[in-house]
């Protein structure tokens, strides 16, 4: 069976995301704001959950209408062919959001699905009352400018949720937008890689398992796994393949941080990553930066400033790294930052940025190339 496919993702990461996907040879693929689509069978579904660093999760798309009364909600549910993918005794919880539309209750139009594809799927298998004790099928929703968007959840946590960094530790930085920065910057394994605020160590280990090309999936399981109707064949066969694809070799990636607590973290993350060999940590202020290199990428999450004072000690973390910075030779630099005045600190104009959002918060990706 072939699905309508979807992968929500953060504003600003849909190009990253949709030439993955073509990497991945998967068909059909195409852009819109915070999501991208594709098409393909079961093998895509684990495919692109295997694989994908920088989308929030692999979505199957069972349909779209508009709706501006809840009669046209639940009628358009209703229409839509849930015995496809749902068994008899499938979990279907629903969840979801409305924005700008005339349906704005999220709690009424959660009932109402439910219900829609309850009556649709009792007439289907001929029961009057779903036990759902089988595997989960989370449906969620979308309602924008009144138009409905209803899927079926394959991956459950996150795919950023990559195993290697504990559930308690607050990071200012999701994996997946940590690996977008550094699929942004083309690193392939080729150049020397630093982070000199490495914090929690996300970003060099992203660059670590992008140079590797190990598929940042393959050590986790997805809700769709538990599914009758995908062969579980098909998710070892699909981790088989991305096993195959990995490289071997020799990196140069270096991470740092003032706090050596911060290092001590990063190193046990990495490890948990499988990619603590390929790191190489040390704790250093990136203010004296003076790393050497012929050719190298900085790629570099530095503190934001949210509150006053903790926004004047970034002010002063700026200056001193640019100061830094400008006096290194053959590095390029990506640095995110949410800060307005941060070119004017830094010391110099952006040659390249681009807009991203780390979580809520609106960034700039500062390219100085």
């Amino acid at each position: 069976m072939s699905y309508s496919l979807c992968v929500p993702c953060l504003l600003g990461l849909e190009k990253p995301i949709a030439d993955e996907l073509r990497r991945l040879n998967l068909e059909n693929v195409r852009s819109e704001n915070g999501r991208v689509y594709f098409s393909g069978e079961d093998e895509a579904i684990a495919k692109a959950n295997i694989n994908l660093r920088s989308g929030e999760r692999v979505l199957i798309e069972v349909g779209t209408f508009d709706a501006f009364s809840f009669d046209d909600l639940f009628e358009g549910t209703k229409a839509l062919p849930w015995e496809d993918i749902i068994p008899k005794d499938g979990a279907f919880p629903v969840k979801g959001y409305s924005l700008n539309s005339k349906l704005f209750s999220v709690s009424d139009c959660q009932k109402i699905i439910k219900k829609a594809i309850a009556q649709r799927l009792n007439k289907f298998y001929g029961i009057e009352w779903f036990e759902e004790t089988g595997a989960l099928y989370q449906v969620q929703f979308s309602i924008m400018k009144d138009k409905v968007s209803l899927c079926i959840d394959t991956t459950g946590p996150g795919l950023h949720k990559r195993g290697y960094r504990p559930a308690h530790l607050a990071a200012p930085l999701k994996e997946t937008m940590a690996a977008a920065m550094v699929q942004i910057s083309r690193y392939r394994g080729r150049e020397e890689f630093c982070d000199p605020f490495c914090g929690s160590g996300t970003i060099a280990i992203e660059a670590a398992l992008i140079a590797k090309n190990r598929a940042p999936g393959i050590n986790r399981r997805f809700t769709a796994m538990d599914w009758g109707n995908i062969d579980f064949s098909v998710w070892q066969r699909m981790k088989d393949e991305a096993v195959s694809c990995e490289y071997s070799g020799n990196y140069r990636i270096y991470a740092s941080d003032i706090d050596p607590k911060a290092i001590e973290i990063a190193r046990e993350n990495a490890a948990r990553a499988g990619v603590d060999g390929t790191i190489e940590f040390s704790v250093a202020d990136a203010c004296q930066f003076d790393r050497k290199t012929d050719k190298g990428i900085i790629i570099t999450n530095p503190p934001y400033g949210e509150r006053i004072m903790e926004h004047r000690e970034a002010e002063a973390l700026y200056v001193g790294f640019g100061q830094a910075y400008f006096k290194s030779e053959n590095w390029k630099l990506y640095l995110l930052s949410s800060h307005t005045e941060f070119e004017r600190t830094f010391g110099k104009a952006a040659d390249k940025k681009r807009k991203l959002y780390n979580g809520m918060i609106k960034c700039d990706l500062f390219m100085y190339l």
